[in-house]
């Protein structure tokens, strides 16, 4: 397909409906965060760790919260952990710990999923019930339910919110979670399979072996008063806690979660070692990686950038309207910097002429991708902790190894 402009500031719902209309299955509504890299900053710029370790829990009213919101900047390679991790230097230390502690586990997701890939989608360390029969949706006429779906559906939800639907979704009304897990990666504006998927196991108990048992103890101690706006708020379903479940026992499903027998695949080192070394004739960006802080793009400054809407894979994955706006305010910003092209179809066949620098990302799917793309350069993931062989079978055995 012939190259488009990018979007222009401001236009990017107009773009998307002239370019992309056959992907844009909703009306495009406001988002809760919106994209790009001068935004990205600017949140950054604006985000202060004090009191975070009190106040990343709450949820209602929204002016108590105390989460950063910049996760989905995280997710898109706008900020890089190290960046955000450097950020916080000098703070309170009890917040500073608090805030880099959620940096940490966004890292192991990634490095769990750079090196079992579509395996997390299977229960990783104990069984539980994954009923997929039947059309699941979300329980209607709770308030704290309501005004969690709600929010989702705009892109983002605290941490808390996330844990309550979830929890909701498996061991309240016994949905399987990976239609849950579905749901929340087609709307979050955050929503990646690595920390989505590791969010899910653990709350329904199949990385710990305990399901987190949402009742209305959590939802009265997060949003005080929200309790008073429902209309169950005198039969409330969720009043006690749910039975105690613990999943059946299992051995682990593989046993790379013990072992990685292929570390250079996991950090990309076998892709680096493969490539052409010849002269890119552009930079190759994808949705992992949009930020000015790319490496391949910091090491070419004055090539263009090509970026692809991989027309098949949206298609498959279905994602909501908001989180196609995210992305192209993305470009939009980066073309008021740098010279950006945009193309529409399946990356290998759009870039099969061209060679690429690029940047390494741990998805199962960039390598897919990567394999049948000329790759001239390409420049390692910014890691804040460098990935090791060892077992990654819990957070906690993944830390003892790591080094940040």
């Amino acid at each position: 397909m012939a190259e488009l402009a990018p979007p222009e500031p401001g236009q990017e719902a107009a773009w998307l409906q002239q370019h992309l209309a056959d992907l844009v299955r909703e009306p495009i509504t406001e988002p809760a965060i919106h994209g790009g890299q001068t935004r990205a900053d600017r949140a950054l710029e604006a985000f202060n760790v004090r009191g975070y370790s009190e106040r990343r829990n709450e949820v209602w009213p929204t002016d108590r919260r105390g989460a950063s919101r910049l996760s989905p900047y995280i997710r898109h390679g706008l900020l890089t952990l190290p960046r955000v991790w450097d950020h916080v230097d000098g703070g309170p230390s009890k917040d500073v710990a608090s805030f880099r502690d959620e940096l940490l586990w966004q890292e192991y997701a990634r490095h769990l999923y750079a090196r079992l890939g579509e395996a997390t989608r299977r229960s990783l360390r104990y069984q539980v019930p994954d009923r997929s029969d039947g059309q699941p949706g979300w329980t209607e006429g709770m308030a704290c339910v309501d005004f969690s779906v709600g929010e989702l559906e705009s892109g983002w939800l605290t941490n808390q919110q996330r844990m309550w639907l979830a929890s909701q979704w498996t061991v309240r009304d016994g949905w399987g979670w990976r239609d849950g897990e579905d749901a929340f990666f087609r709307h979050l504006l955050d929503g990646s399979r690595a920390a989505n998927r590791i969010g899910w196991q653990w709350t329904v108990g199949a990385l710990t072996g305990k399901p987190y048992g949402f009742s209305r103890w959590q939802v009265e101690k997060r949003a005080p008063g929200l309790c008073d706006t429902c209309s169950f708020k005198s039969a409330c379903p969720i009043q006690q806690w749910p039975p105690d479940e613990t999943p059946e026992s299992r051995p682990y499903v593989d046993q790379r979660m013990r072992r990685d027998p292929d570390l250079a695949a996991t950090t990309g080192a076998d892709i680096i070692a493969g490539e052409s070394g010849g002269e890119p004739q552009a930079v190759w960006i994808t949705a992992e990686s949009l930020g000015d802080d790319d490496p391949a793009m910091r090491a070419h400054p004055d090539l263009p950038v090509v970026f692809v809407w991989d027309r098949p894979l949206l298609q498959r994955l279905r994602l909501s309207s908001t989180r196609l706006l995210f992305l192209a305010e993305c470009l939009a910003d980066l073309a008021q910097r740098r010279e950006v092209r945009v193309r529409i179809g399946d990356p290998a066949d759009e870039l099969r002429d061209v060679p690429v620098a690029t940047t390494f990302a741990p998805v199962p799917g960039w390598r897919r991708r990567a394999e049948r793309i000329s790759l001239a350069r390409v420049y390692p993931w910014p890691w804040l902790v460098p990935p090791h062989d060892g077992p990654v079978t819990s957070f906690t055995a993944w830390r003892r190894r790591g080094r940040v």
